[in-house]
């Protein structure tokens, strides 16, 4: 039972931008910023990342809402997405990618965990420092909205298929069609 007055049956994050529109509006935006804007990074690449974050937070509607955005966007879908959620070192993934995963893991763990080390692995790989901030910013911004969803108990269906619609329109329209308007 959430912790708060959320519209019964509505999942996640969702139910938090129904309750509060005003707050709604600035996350979604943050979200299409940093998931589906143009970027060296695919926008299925991102989403892996905040589903990776979702995951080590233990939060599952946005582990299970942002692994299906990614599943619809990258070549190889839920296998490829299921590999790397298994090993973020999976040959379904550039070392690239698998470089940024691992400072997105830092990130999760405290800011003060990502090291030189990890900078300078995923700038060997060809990571662009554009696609490193990016990368801090994305894992950074998903432990808010994981803190946030589970920090006010709301409901999350763990069966993928309670994703899939949402996905679709996510992919198609991006994070701004979410939004709930004001009454």
């Amino acid at each position: 039972m959430a912790h708060i007055a959320l519209q019964e049956g509505v999942p996640g994050i969702v139910s938090l931008m129904m309750f509060s529109p005003e707050t709604a509006a600035p996350l979604n935006e943050l979200a299409e910023v940093l998931l589906r804007n143009d970027n060296s990074l695919t926008r299925g690449e991102r989403e892996l990342i905040a589903a990776h974050v979702s995951k080590l937070n233990d939060c599952t509607f946005c582990h299970t809402s942002h692994a299906t955005f990614a599943a619809l966007q990258l070549e190889g879908g839920w296998d490829t997405v299921d590999a790397v959620i298994a090993d973020p070192h999976a040959e379904a993934i550039s070392p690239k990618i698998a470089a940024l995963l691992d400072i997105a893991t830092l990130v999760q763990r405290g800011g003060k965990a990502v090291d030189h080390a990890a900078i300078d692995h995923a700038r060997s790989t060809g990571a662009s420092d554009a696609e490193i901030h990016d990368t801090v910013l994305i894992a950074a911004a998903f432990c808010m909205f994981n803190r946030y969803v589970d920090g006010l108990a709301t409901w999350q269906p763990t069966d993928r298929a309670d994703y899939a619609q949402t996905g679709a329109m996510i992919v198609e329209h991006g994070y701004a069609a979410a939004t709930p308007r004001p009454h």
